[in-house]
């Protein structure tokens, strides 16, 4: 995910492990229902919705990622609504951009000093349509 205020890149080198796990893509349909009189409803196809995705990310300092850090940068990306391109293979997701919904996060290690050695966080992202183009 790469925005102008945070930028979280997915990537595993011999000093840093930043990936997830359990990605799920979700999306639908937009339809209007017509209720007629002494007859079933009548359905119209409006358009698509809104995709969304989900995933769990482990940030471990052990794996050289500082989770205090990482989750700070998360958790502004959800608080001011960035909206971001997000990248997996070399390609966007789809020509819209993401933003983050929601964040949930677990600590399953923290050290004598209170520093977050392990954190667990599930990532929702709703897609964000940047323009919207209107038939006259």
């Amino acid at each position: 995910m790469i925005g102008t205020l945070g930028k979280v890149v997915f990537e595993v080198s011999a000093s840093k492990v930043r990936t997830f796990d359990g990605m799920k893509r979700s999306g639908t349909g937009r339809w209007a229902t017509h209720d007629i009189i002494g007859q079933k409803p009548v359905m119209e196809y409006l358009g698509p919705g809104i995709e969304q995705i989900s995933f769990t990310m482990r940030l471990d300092l052990f794996l050289g990622i500082n989770p205090s850090e990482e989750l700070a940068v998360l958790r502004q990306m959800r608080d001011t609504g960035e909206a971001v391109a997000l990248i997996l293979e070399g390609q966007p997701v789809t020509d819209n951009l993401w933003v983050i919904e929601s964040l949930s996060e677990d600590y399953p290690a923290i050290d004598n000093a209170g520093r977050i050695l392990i954190a667990n966080v599930d990532i929702n992202l709703k897609e964000y349509v940047k323009s919207v183009v209107v038939a006259t």
